[in-house]
């Protein structure tokens, strides 16, 4: 029942996106970083596994549908949690085989990886329906905004942490941390979440007679809804823009500018305190307007994917500037733009969860997921394959790295028109819900109608 979940609540929500965030962040950013400067292996090894945690969160929209049909997302949360603690510690532990035996390493972490992927998926994608169905519409926008943020602060607090404790490196202590991580992640969410879902109403007896649709059914739905199926497209272009710098940054502060991997860890904070920095800014002036609609998301991606851009651009330059160039300055800027379209993009996908036929929140929630799941793995995958084939053409890392950061900007800017166009297609829907609650529905379906061709 919408509306059952308050403040506190939110942010019991919020701590499970801590754990989340900082065992993601450990998983796809610091294994990445000792695979490709500890260990020397090539760029593309970290960017074809995070591209297999990737691929299996396509199945998102199943698992989503498994929890439409049980009618209860806990369950799927920490499950979900302590197979993606398993898989953090297992990746940690093959990362560190890989020094010597490379190949049963590389083996072990693909399956790690899966692991990590279906931990992922089906944790966040629950908890997300958790907040879209029982969190009362107009806080919706500040309760993505806090959840987010808290997971932000995961990644950052994580990042500053982990690296102080990683320096210097040795493989026990990957495994020891990464583990320590993994299992306080798991304790904090079984806390948090546990009574904290509200119990549904009685189901009546003609609706439990009724035959349920299949997942193929349930799917079909939600795509033919076209709001649902033009905001997936949406975040599949813009996820494509932004995966790439995950998983390049780290290396290139390390191979470029000589960071280690403490500072490198460190490095990856503060671009996460900067996308912390620009979603608390959307969020107060969402808040003091009134909250975020729909129609609202269009301005607020495109000054964030434009704002991204303007950064990428300055690491394709910096490189080749390294003695002088303010990088730390530089990755807070990227991350406050990244922040700023990212907070927008996630009200608005609540909002757009909960709405539809049908009980179908958890499908369209892993419609979106699994759009984004896809992007990420592509993005980042072809990332580190670019600065690869770069560095072997060029001779130059600054280069190869300046290469790709420029051709992520290119499709920031593709991705602001998109935002620009979602969101006009928004307002025209913002204004059929305002004819609904003035009793015009004629109005109304006529407008819905009319965005659906």
């Amino acid at each position: 029942m919408a509306g059952s979940i308050g403040w506190l609540g939110i942010l019991r929500v919020g701590l499970v996106q801590t754990g989340l965030g900082a065992i993601v962040v450990l998983t796809t950013s610091t294994l990445n970083r000792v695979m490709v400067v500890e260990l020397a292996l090539p760029a593309m090894l970290p960017g074809a596994l995070v591209a297999v945690h990737y691929a299996v969160q396509t199945l998102r929209p199943r698992w989503g549908y498994g929890s439409d049909m049980g009618g209860r997302r806990t369950p799927w949360i920490i499950g979900g949690m302590a197979t993606l603690a398993l898989g953090g510690t297992a990746a940690a532990a093959a990362t560190a085989w890989m020094a010597t035996a490379p190949l049963a390493g590389t083996v072990a972490a693909v399956l790690a990886f899966l692991v990590i992927g279906v931990g992922v998926g089906a944790s966040g994608t629950s908890l997300l329906v958790l907040l879209a169905t029982h969190v009362a519409p107009g806080r919706r926008p500040a309760a993505a905004t806090i959840v987010w943020l808290m997971m932000i602060a995961g990644f950052a607090v994580t990042a500053g942490t982990a690296g102080a404790l990683l320096d210097p490196y040795s493989p026990e202590r990957l495994i020891l941390v990464t583990s320590g991580v993994g299992a306080l992640a798991l304790a904090v969410t079984v806390a948090a979440v546990w009574g904290l879902e509200p119990r549904s109403a009685p189901v009546p007896a003609v609706m439990l007679s009724a035959p349920r649709p299949s997942f193929r059914t349930a799917l079909g739905e939600v795509w033919r809804e076209s709001p649902s199926r033009r905001f997936a497209i949406f975040v599949f272009v813009s996820m494509l823009a932004y995966s790439g710098q995950d998983l390049i940054l780290e290396p290139y502060a390390g191979l470029v500018f000589g960071y280690s991997l403490g500072q490198s860890t460190a490095l990856s904070g503060v671009h996460h305190g900067g996308v912390f920095a620009g979603m608390v800014l959307v969020g107060a002036v969402c808040t003091a307007l009134g909250g975020l609609r729909i129609g609202a998301m269009g301005s607020w991606v495109v000054a964030g994917c434009l704002l991204s851009a303007a950064a990428l651009l300055g690491l394709t330059f910096g490189g080749e500037a390294a003695a002088w160039w303010p990088l730390r300055v530089n990755v807070f800027v990227l991350g406050l733009g990244n922040g700023a379209f990212a907070v927008a993009a996630i009200g608005s996908m609540m909002t757009l969860a909960a709405s539809g036929k049908g009980s179908r929140e958890g499908t369209r929630m892993g419609l979106f997921g699994a759009a984004q799941a896809i992007a990420f793995g592509l993005g980042g995958f072809a990332a580190t394959v670019a600065v690869d084939i770069g560095r072997a053409l060029l001779g130059s890392a600054p280069a190869a790295y300046g290469l790709v950061f420029g051709a992520e900007a290119l499709l920031f800017v593709a991705s602001a028109v998109l935002a620009w166009r979602v969101g006009r297609d928004g307002r025209t829907l913002d204004a059929a819900g305002d004819a609904r609650r003035m009793g015009v529905t004629t109005l109304g379906d006529g407008v819905i109608a009319g965005v659906a061709r």
